[in-house]
């Protein structure tokens, strides 16, 4: 059975699952340098990526398509081969709390003037899928808990398990993009109109929030008010939980919850609200999800939790959750967000006929580098391994760019900025180049079996989806990788993988002791990943890029041998 997923909208991608194999998914995002979010509008980038994996329309047995807002089911106006089409989908949320995985039936999709029938699946039910499909306990067909907490959703926990899923509860009254309503309001992100709309702000705020301090007089602002605009008796509040499928009105009751409270909080310092803010809803959801599973006591599977939905890339949220000591094991897959939704629709529709069953995939799944040559004034030398690893030890950032891009929103060494990590102003430099504001932190990438001697936990973290104290001894070794607040958002990895990030670290490692580098990744601002290494050296704000044994450096240097380079050879 080959499965074809979709997913539309923000975060476009298509993926492909054959016999329960991840073949691929590509994300539109990091395609030619494609801004962040891309969607998809023209149904020719379907048939585009099946044809780059030697595949045709006809050639795939059932086509998905992630579900989007609407109240008995959602609408897609795109165009193939030119000519203005309009698909129906599925809603998204499920219509009844046991309709999860129950498909919406279409047709009229036409790829390559081929019309086709198709299904779709709740919005929901794709991160629900995703999550557990890639899950540790799908492998071992065990039953789990899974909490999505997306966008325009209240955070919902759903029973998983072999046979099915099921809706469980509703945890609180308050959507996923309130993080990002919240920086709307306060903070560095203010905005005078909320007309606009930024998805990558949340992401910034968990960096900016290490500026500021909790404030237990502002968290009473926040529950006073919560209670009042939101989850109390009130008209009002009434009104907004029973809006759940009309994104507009809970997106602008949210903005007056805000505005009720910056009244309240005039004069008050913004990295003090905003660190307040997330503190009180990380305290609500421990609170909640702790008497969520007194409810449902009696279910099995109770001390397993996927996370899923926009707000699984929350590191400090998923870290609180795994350190209240509910749960025995808890899984973020590297795509809990929306890039991971062609991926779960998938998943759901190979639930029709076998159940939730395990999905055999891998995070280096997304596309491979083209093999354009850059335009300018830059010239390819030969660089092992070893070599970079000293050129990196001097001081000199590099891209970094080998084999298929990763899936999700992280870089994990496959399309990277790699640098040491020994200079307090490595960061700055980083943040300079990316151009970035000074308050964001840098990640380390750190050999698996060191990572509990620098970090805490150091637990192994090789999706970047939890929070990490680096020890007090470590950090003035690599100062570069340690925020505000003295924590690394780290990504560990085995020094016997076979990526070629391991290799670098190892070699790192050796001529150095230390285990772990900066890694950023590499692309234009508000753009995915470069897709070439032609783009890194037109963007040339970093000397340096290599890629699979060469390294790229403008004329000016290409004269030098690389011993003048402080490269050294085996």
């Amino acid at each position: 059975m080959r499965i074809c997923g979709i997913k539309l909208t923000h975060d476009g991608a298509v993926a492909v699952v054959e016999d329960g194999r991840l073949l691929f998914c590509i994300e539109q995002e990091k395609r030619a340098n494609n801004p962040r979010y891309q969607a998809i509008t023209d149904l020719c980038a379907v048939t585009l990526a099946l044809a780059e994996h030697g595949l045709r329309p006809t050639d795939v047995d059932r086509f998905v398509i992630d579900g989007w807002d609407g109240l008995t089911h959602s609408q897609f106006d795109v165009l193939s081969e030119g000519v203005p089409l309009t698909i129906k989908g599925a809603p998204y949320i499920e219509s009844h709390e046991n309709t999860l995985l129950t498909p919406y039936a279409g047709s009229g999709l036409v790829l390559d003037r081929v019309p086709l029938r198709y299904h779709s699946y709740a919005h929901v039910a794709g991160h629900v899928a995703g999550a557990y499909c890639t899950s540790a306990f799908a492998k071992a067909r065990a039953p789990a808990l899974c909490l999505v907490w997306d966008g325009c959703i209240f955070p919902r926990l759903y029973h998983v398990d072999p046979t099915g899923a099921r809706f469980l509860d509703t945890l609180f009254p308050f959507i996923g993009h309130a993080y990002a309503i919240a920086g709307q309001h306060f903070g560095p992100y203010r905005q005078a109109s909320r007309a606009g709309w930024d998805l990558g702000v949340a992401g910034k705020l968990m960096a900016y929030i290490g500026l500021g301090a909790l404030d237990e007089g502002i968290l009473a602002v926040f529950q006073e008010m919560y209670e009042a605009c939101l989850a109390g008796p009130s008209e009002r509040a009434r009104a907004y939980r029973a809006s759940i499928n009309d994104p507009e009105a809970l997106l602008a009751a949210t903005d007056w919850f805000f505005e009720a409270c910056g009244r309240r909080l005039t004069g008050t310092p913004s990295e003090d609200v905003l660190a307040s803010f997330h503190v009180f809803l990380e305290r609500l959801l421990e609170q909640e999800i702790g008497l969520a599973l007194l409810r449902h006591s009696g279910l099995p599977g109770l001390r397993h939790l996927c996370i899923a939905g926009g707000c699984g890339l929350n590191i400090k949220w998923n870290s609180a959750l795994r350190a209240t000591g509910l749960f025995d094991s808890v899984w973020v897959p590297p795509f809990p967000n929306d890039s991971g939704s062609a991926i779960g629709a998938a998943c759901a529709a190979m639930a029709e006929p076998n159940a939730l069953t395990p999905l055999e995939w891998s995070v280096h799944s997304g596309p491979a580098l083209t093999g354009s040559n850059p335009s300018g004034q830059w010239e390819a030398l030969p660089c092992t391994i070893v070599e970079l690893a000293a050129l990196i030890a001097t001081g000199k950032p590099v891209v970094f760019l080998t084999g298929l891009a990763e899936l999700g929103p992280r870089a994990l060494g496959g399309r990277s900025i790699i640098a040491a990590a020994t200079s307090k102003e490595m960061k700055d430099l980083l943040n300079d180049i990316k151009l970035r504001e000074r308050f964001r932190p840098v990640a380390p990438i750190c050999l698996e079996d060191r990572a509990a001697e620098i970090f805490d936990p150091g637990s192994p973290d090789p999706y970047m989806l939890f929070d990490h104290q680096t020890r007090r001894e470590w950090r003035t070794k690599v100062p570069a990788i340690v925020h505000l607040d003295g924590s690394a958002r780290l990504q560990t990895i085995s020094r016997t993988s076979p990526q070629k990030i391991a290799a670098l670290l190892v070699e790192y490692e050796k001529l150095t002791g230390i285990p772990l580098l900066c890694n950023t990744s590499a692309n234009h601002p508000g753009r995915g990943f470069f897709p070439d290494v032609a783009s890194a050296c037109d963007w040339g704000r970093v000397d340096h890029v290599w890629c699979d044994g060469f390294l790229w450096q403008r004329s000016v240097e290409a004269g030098l041998t690389l011993s003048n380079s402080a490269l050294v050879t085996d």
